[in-house]
């Protein structure tokens, strides 16, 4: 008996000690996978980050340009070889970029923090230049590099309790910016290009906000401020009209907007303080300089929705007055000096010359800032002939005016370098800057579209008919020493676009 105990129990410890080995050669049981998961608080396309209450959306385009007739992508043939119009002037030029987009949210006490980054890596075709010596020049947009590209950042901010820190909308521009139903490069508004700032923005809800805002003023917001006593013969020439001036930062931009966006439409009305800091009269410290002088902006604008044409269809408005302010109207993606030739029928003259400057203030050495003053507008109208296909209309118009004293600094140089005929008399700086254009849009898929977009600017400058200037040799657009009348000028130009938003 005894033994047949002894063996069950050894049998059973056997056993035991069998199951305890293999229990021990099971595989561990693996953790749980933190699958990626929806996060719908802030609207489609969010996903929560692993391990974290944070959301994150991706997005951006990819966009393929060619532009007809320019060396310019959005704008047209008014300025260096473009404006030239001879063999160095591009008839096509090219763009593509990659658009990437990252917006993150989390909630918290006091309110949604959110961080957006918007980068483009852009290549664009270049353009030739004269080198004085029978030969070219290629550069590009990023440098001297046949396929050369450019990383660009345009948002990059946080938001928090309200507040914005970093490169963001201007709180003085639209949402649609200068581009009412349009690419083309349109005046008369504040310019869509983001700026670094810090702002407040206060929510009143139904749609009503106000923000109050500091902006830099030195990458966006800034023409010239033209010292005439450096004036030289080359700058006239380009419209450059004096040695910009520019002294170091001082204030930001002051900017006020309200905002009221609602299903019918949007309203809004903006304002911006501008300080005009200039440096030196001469070459040294020791020549003085002109006290500061503060410009400013004005701007409403207007949208309307669920107009009874079409689903979808939309009007957009802007108007704005500027003094000492220029960038709010002729916005930083526009050049600030046009030069666009053609032909003549004034004997004597090589060829005809419209040429035109903006500034935000004039002077010579000893006098004070003269601000100058520029108003426009611009506005497009959207029609959706069904879900596929859609056209716009769309336009602006922009005037600057110099007064008497600025006139009498910017003429007396003309006199003096460029021996315009009229004499001072006949010298008006002034100048109109309009565009009329219209765009057609295929989109067969969703966030898939096919544009083409023709646009057709007028420059209509104010010196005497028949006037004309003695211009230096000008070898970066092979032009030579010779008279040239001064003549209204025009450019007719083509975007196709092919673009992919995802």
């Amino acid at each position: 008996m005894k033994m047949a105990k002894s063996l069950l129990l050894g049998s059973a410890v056997g056993l035991i000690s069998v199951a305890g080995a293999q229990a021990a050669d099971l595989p561990v049981k693996a953790k749980a996978i933190e699958y990626v998961k929806i996060c719908s608080l802030y609207g489609a396309g969010f996903y929560y980050i692993p391990g974290t209450d944070t959301c994150i959306k991706l997005g951006g385009y990819l966009r393929a340009d060619t532009m007809l007739a320019t060396n310019f992508d959005f704008d047209a043939a008014s300025s260096g070889v473009s404006g030239a119009q001879n063999r160095l002037s591009n008839y096509y030029t090219s763009r593509v970029r990659q658009d990437l987009q990252i917006d993150t949210r989390t909630a918290s006490e006091y309110g949604i923090v959110r961080t957006f980054a918007e980068l483009a890596f852009t290549w664009t075709s270049g353009t030739y230049s004269g080198s004085g010596t029978g030969g070219t020049a290629y550069t590009t947009s990023a440098g001297s590099q046949v396929a050369g590209g450019s990383l660009g950042i345009y948002y990059a901010f946080i938001q928090f309790a309200g507040f914005t820190f970093g490169r963001a909308a201007s709180a003085f521009r639209t949402p649609w910016g200068e581009y009412p139903a349009n690419n083309f490069e349109l005046p008369g508004s504040g310019g869509w290009d983001p700026v670094a700032q810090v702002t407040y923005t206060a929510d009143f809800g139904q749609g009503v906000t106000a923000s109050v805002s500091a902006q830099d003023q030195v990458a966006n917001y800034q023409t010239a401020i033209w010292n005439m006593t450096a004036a030289t013969a080359a700058g006239l020439a380009t419209g450059n009209y004096g040695a910009n001036d520019i002294g170091g930062s001082r204030a930001p931009d002051l900017v006020f907007s309200v905002r009221v966006d609602q299903a019918w439409g949007l309203f809004q009305a903006s304002f911006a303080a501008h300080d005009n800091h200039a440096a030196y009269y001469g070459a040294t410290e020791l020549t003085g300089h002109p006290d500061d002088k503060w410009g400013w902006a004005g701007q409403l604008a207007l949208s309307i929705k669920g107009l009874p044409t079409g689903a979808g269809d939309t009007i957009n408005l802007t108007g704005v007055y500027t003094n000492g302010a220029s960038r709010y109207n002729f916005h930083d993606y526009m050049g600030s000096a046009f030069a666009m030739y053609g032909g003549t029928s004034v004997p004597g003259a090589y060829q005809s010359l419209g040429v035109a400057g903006v500034s935000d203030s004039v002077f010579v050495a000893g006098s004070g800032q003269e601000l100058t003053t520029t108003y426009g507008f611009n506005g497009g109208y959207t029609h959706n002939w069904d879900p596929y296909w859609s056209t716009s209309l769309f336009g602006a118009y922009a005037a600057v005016r110099y007064n008497g004293t600025a006139k009498s600094y910017i003429c007396g140089a003309f006199v003096a370098t460029l021996a315009i005929s009229s004499g001072a008399a006949g010298c008006n700086p002034d100048f109109n800057y309009a565009v009329v254009g219209t765009a057609t849009r295929w989109s067969p898929v969703k966030n898939l579209a096919f544009t083409a977009e023709l646009g057709y600017l007028m420059l209509d400058q104010k010196y005497a008919t028949g006037s004309t200037v003695t211009l230096p040799v000008q070898t970066s657009i092979a032009k030579p020493a010779a008279a040239y009348e001064l003549k209204d000028q025009n450019s007719l130009v083509l975007l196709l676009r092919a673009q992919r938003n995802f």
